[in-house]
This record gives structure tokens, sequence and C-alpha cells, in this order.
């Protein structure tokens, strides 16, 4: 499990295709303190440290993980940063929302502007997903909790403040980026509840 708040903005230093895709990320973690097997959250999804060096670990992605991330709509180069976060353990401090890691689909950034001096950004969702986002409810985005402003159908929108923007790779969005969504935990069930009301179960 993880939060959401963003800790270490890693970068892929090599991508290899052996079946599965394996990426070794470049960090800032004390490697020492990271377990072989651990999981660390890189833009928002949850993935298993295989191998680690000094400053770096690898990872091995599923074509199922690749096909419903942003890993497959974008491709992870060299060079490309990511959000990284690791997992939360008894005792951390809960200082955004219960994320699982686990990406739901893939929204698209359709709009961005300045606004004082933060980023106002809106995003077009997937359609089986836009009914689980909600005015002032949270998201994790690229595996950044945030909180959304608005929503009109299938889009909604988000202000990231200037601190957010310096400590994760959201100072490098761009419209048109392709986004790692995982919806709120309580929304999805809270959604089921309804209908299985309304269903009379």
């Amino acid at each position: 499990m993880f939060t959401g708040i963003i800790t270490d903005i890693g970068t892929v230093r090599a991508v290899e295709m052996r079946g599965d895709m394996r990426a070794r990320i470049g960090c800032g973690y004390d490697m020492a303190g990271v377990e072989m097997g651990a999981s660390v959250a890189c833009d928002g999804v949850c993935l298993t440290v295989v191998a680690k060096g000094d400053d770096w670990f690898d990872v091995d992605i599923s074509a199922e993980t690749i096909s419903k991330s942003n890993i497959g709509a974008n491709g992870w180069s060299v060079g490309r940063r990511l959000n990284l976060e690791r997992a939360l353990k008894v005792g951390d401090e809960l200082g955004g929302h219960i994320v699982s890691g686990h990406v739901d689909g893939v929204a698209r950034i359709v709009g961005a502007r300045d606004e004082g001096g933060s980023l106002r950004l809106t995003f077009e969702a997937p359609p089986g997903l836009a009914r689980f986002i909600a005015p002032k409810g949270s998201v994790a985005l690229n595996g950044t909790s945030l909180t959304v402003n608005e929503v009109d159908g299938t889009r909604f929108g988000i202000n990231l403040i200037p601190h957010t923007q310096q400590v994760t790779t959201w100072g490098d969005a761009q419209e048109g980026d392709a986004v790692n969504l995982e919806i709120d935990t309580l929304a999805r069930y809270v959604a089921r509840l309804a209908e299985a009301g309304a269903a009379g179960i």
C-alpha cells in the first residue's frame, strides 16, 4: 500500500524486452535499506525490486501492466523521469490517501493553464472510470495523491501548487500526456454498494 506522497524522482536508465519488460531505474534512495522483493510505486504502478545497486533498482513489468498503464501509451524511454514512492510501513504518516499501486486506466491531459502560481490541468478519463471521480474526492495520477476540483462528464480538473510541481514530475506535464489513473478505493466500494442497492441485492 502507498499514500500517493512522492518521495523521490527516478530516471529510467535502461529498458530491455525479455518476455516481460525489464527496466532499470536510477533513484536517490539508500538502496541498502531496500530489500529484494520490496514494492516501489513507479508513476503509480506497484512494481517489485528484482535487482539493485547503490543508486538503482530493476523491475519486471508484465504485458498486462503495460497494457493498462501509460507504459503502453507512452513507452518508458531512457531518460524518462518517474514519480517514486516506497511502500507504506506501519506507523508511517498517511499524508495523502490509501493507494494500492494497481492502475485502473489511462487518463489524458486535455487542458493546461497557469492559475496564479499554480497549474490547472484538465483530464479526460476513460468512460468506465469517470463515474468514480467526484468533486473534492481523491485520485492518484502518476502515483500522486491529488484532490479533484470539478467534474464535467468524463473530464475533471486538478490544481497543482508550485511545491507539487517541484517535488514530482508534474512540472514537466504537457497537454496530450497520458497519465496513470487509480481511482479512490472508497469511491469504488461506495459505487458498488449503490449498484447493489439499486438492484435490490
